[in-house]
């Protein structure tokens, strides 16, 4: 069974120089940001169809982006990414699969294994870059996560250990990219053309060409 488990979307409001800014100066920083939208918002429509007891934006910002419609929303407290990550597995109750915005390409498939086996401990899901796009706990807790070196090239090994160290079941997703440069945004695209995410970066390649 899969009933109980809360997924959610870790988000920042896209503004222009806030999101994406190492996509510029190639696109320009309002480009970045709708192609961040588009990145958002693909991801969105993906856990609005996995089959979740409840979904939650765990959002940075004041805007709700579209099709955040029938998320819950749990705004992001202060402090490093460990400590607001920390702060979400603290505060949301039952099972909870945390999911990236910068990851467009994520498919229900990509995370079916988390619901078809909703009882082991840990799910990690690895980015290519060394980081994680995905963490799911069965039973949630921040110290888990606080004090992880976030942004670095061992992020994801470190987590994980952490996961194995605590004892947990710890089952392993298959690895994403994270979009965090062009040529990262042009091989996403690539993976999935038909894509919100793929037209965004069109439109902006085009625009930015001319």
């Amino acid at each position: 069974m899969s009933a109980g488990i809360t997924v959610a979307v870790v988000a920042k409001e896209c503004l222009p120089g806030k999101v994406k800014t190492r996509l510029t100066p190639a696109l320009t920083p309002e480009g970045a940001a709708r192609v961040a939208a588009a990145s958002l918002a693909d991801t969105l429509a993906t856990v609005r169809a996995l089959p979740a007891a409840r979904r939650l934006l765990f959002f940075d910002g004041a805007v709700l982006p579209d099709g955040s419609e029938g998320f819950d929303v749990l705004h992001q407290p202060g402090g490093g990414l460990d400590e607001r990550l920390g702060f979400l597995f603290d505060t949301v109750e039952g099972p909870t699969l945390l999911v990236g915005m910068d990851t467009p390409q994520v498919t229900v498939a990509d995370l079916a294994p988390v619901f078809d086996e909703p009882g082991r401990d840990a799910w990690f899901g690895p980015a290519e870059d060394g980081g994680f796009w995905s963490l799911y706990l069965r039973d949630p807790s921040g110290d888990l996560l606080r004090g992880v070196p976030m942004s670095q090239d061992d992020t994801g090994a470190v987590q994980r250990a952490r996961l194995v160290e605590a004892g947990l079941d710890t089952g392993d997703l298959g690895e994403l990219l994270d979009v965090d440069t062009i040529p990262d945004a042009e091989r996403v695209a690539a993976l999935v053309p038909d894509s919100g995410f793929a037209e965004a970066l069109r439109a902006e390649t085009v625009g930015s060409s001319r």
